[in-house]
């Protein structure tokens, strides 16, 4: 009964291994691009960057998760993991640019402007999901 899954694990690890792998290097990225430190925010309790984050996260994992379901190896897997890397980045600098005040919001725990951030990141992340052949 559970011989599928046992004999499945070795895959399993790998892919789930790499996939936590590609989110970490996302998030040190993503912390290095903003000109504000995420995880000091959040550990001062600004929501505004907490929902940020969170938004980017979610949005990254969505084209991982496809990406590993698509793929036939993992070495492909990193490479849509890298495509959805750059794509999120690139979000996040065009939210910038469209709204230079976000840089000054977020430091300021206005939760709009992270809720703002984070549907962006979700909604691109989601588009990007469905694009990944």
């Amino acid at each position: 009964m559970f011989d599928p899954v046992i004999s499945s694990l070795p895959a399993f690890a790998g892919y789930f291994a790499t996939a936590i792998g590609l989110l970490a290097v996302f998030v040190v990225l993503y912390v290095f691009v903003t000109p504000y430190s995420e995880l000091q925010l959040i550990r001062e309790g600004n929501v505004a960057a907490a929902i940020s984050l969170a938004g980017a996260i979610v949005g990254y994992a969505l084209p991982i998760a496809v990406a590993v379901v698509t793929s036939h190896n993992i070495e492909v897997m990193i490479g849509w993991g890298i495509v959805a890397c750059v794509v999120q980045l690139t979000t996040y600098v065009v939210a910038r640019l469209a709204l230079p005040q976000i840089n000054l919001n977020i430091p300021q725990g206005k939760i709009a402007s992270g809720i703002f951030l984070a549907s962006l990141s979700l909604g691109i992340g989601i588009l990007n999901a469905g694009c990944i052949a």
